[in-house]
């Protein structure tokens, strides 16, 4: 961690009881769900990270505490510096505060991670699917999300993969 890094690092821990993990020169703060939206708005007003990179989530199910990790990235474009925020969050409907009061393109970001994992973001001006269509049921990326599997067709089961499909009428 380089000079600038390190005092951001350390304030967020200090005042948010974040954890931290470095590996290969990246820093990564692990983040309590009610610190997340205070400790954005302070790496961006006093150390200068004001580029939001990116906002996705991670399924560990069937781990249930915590199920998802929100990992949220973001930028220092005076310093050069990246920093990754994870906030864990329990359950099958988990909820997070939005980012769009303090970073106005988290909206797709967060459209997305509602569209495919299915986290509510509390007070996010436009939370409709992104990319299913609206009538969509479920979201995709969640790991209990149901497969549509069929059968690979092999000469071993050619008939019972044939039987099982539907053929033009002669």
């Amino acid at each position: 961690m380089n000079k600038h890094q390190t005092r951001a690092v350390e304030k967020i821990q200090k005042d948010f009881r974040a954890s931290v993990e470095e590996s290969r020169g990246e820093v990564a703060l692990l983040l309590p769900p009610e610190a997340f939206i205070p400790a954005v708005k302070l790496l961006r007003d006093q150390y200068g990270y004001d580029l939001l990179i990116l906002e996705t989530a991670v399924d560990y199910w069937p781990q249930l505490e915590p199920r998802f990790h929100l990992v949220c990235s973001i930028w220092s474009v005076g310093d050069q510096d990246l920093l990754t925020l994870r906030v864990p969050l329990n359950g099958n409907s988990p909820s997070i505060p939005s980012l769009t009061s303090i970073h106005p393109a988290a909206g797709w970001y967060e459209r997305e991670v509602w569209d495919m994992f299915g986290i509510t973001f509390e007070g996010h001006p436009d939370p409709r699917r992104l990319i299913m269509p609206f009538d969509w049921e479920g979201h995709p990326l969640r790991k209990d999300y149901p497969l549509g599997y069929e059968e690979p067709q092999f000469t071993f089961n050619f008939d019972k993969i044939s039987a099982g499909k539907p053929h033009p009428k002669e």
